[in-house]
């Protein structure tokens, strides 16, 4: 059977929806990082995704073909994630989306070394005739975190955003968003076929102790 990422890791991919503290650990992930409205047509962000998708199904499918990798297993390709943020740091303002800086992602095992990643990008050019220079293979290192799923359509997300930013506090941490840690996103829903209302979203925010 193969490696489900959200089934073994629950904790990170399948959150009550309530805010909870955790620590998230280092962690691997196909990236390719742009600017501009993510839900333009064609866009960067749509581009980005595609390309993601398209080295996670290379990676995952190696072992139809000639190509081994040391350490390989079998697993399902975990949702998409994203990390935003836009200039002047802070909580995302959802009416600016045309100002966001992004990175998209996918999680990817550990067994996947630059040398393996590097040949994903060239099998995906040679097979599907796309561009893979923008890909990067990137570590994670979140650390405290507040994290709840939020259902619903994405420009709800302000209240969630509110009950988790709330609860933080009360537990004695603030937000600690800045270019380093983002406000971070795991789409659980594909929103090309889930009504809005229906969405779910895992939302992680880091944060550190608040000073006495």
């Amino acid at each position: 059977m193969a490696f489900d990422f959200k089934k073994e890791f629950r904790e990170f991919y399948l959150p009550p929806q309530k805010p909870q503290l955790l620590f998230v650990p280092p962690m691997q992930y196909a990236s390719v990082a742009g600017e501009g409205d993510p839900n333009a047509p064609s866009g960067a962000f749509q581009r980005a995704v595609g390309l993601l998708f398209t080295l996670a199904y290379t990676v995952k499918m190696s072992k139809m073909g000639d190509h081994r990798m040391t350490g390989y297993f079998d697993f399902v390709v975990p949702p998409l994630e994203g990390l935003w943020q836009q200039k002047g740091g802070g909580p995302v303002d959802l009416n600016r989306k045309q100002d966001f800086g992004w990175t998209a992602l996918i999680r990817l095992p550990d067994f996947v070394t630059e040398e393996e990643f590097a040949w994903a990008r060239q099998e995906a050019a040679r097979k599907k005739g796309i561009e893979t220079k923008d890909a990067r293979l990137k570590t994670l290192s979140e650390g405290m975190c507040v994290q709840m799923l939020h259902r619903g359509p994405y420009d709800q997300e302000p209240a969630s955003i509110r009950q988790m930013e709330q609860f933080a506090a009360q537990a004695g941490y603030v937000l600690d968003l800045s270019d380093q840690r983002r406000h971070h996103e795991i789409y659980l829903s594909d929103a090309r076929k889930t009504a809005p209302d229906k969405m779910r979203t895992v939302i992680r925010l880091p944060v550190r102790k608040e000073a006495p």
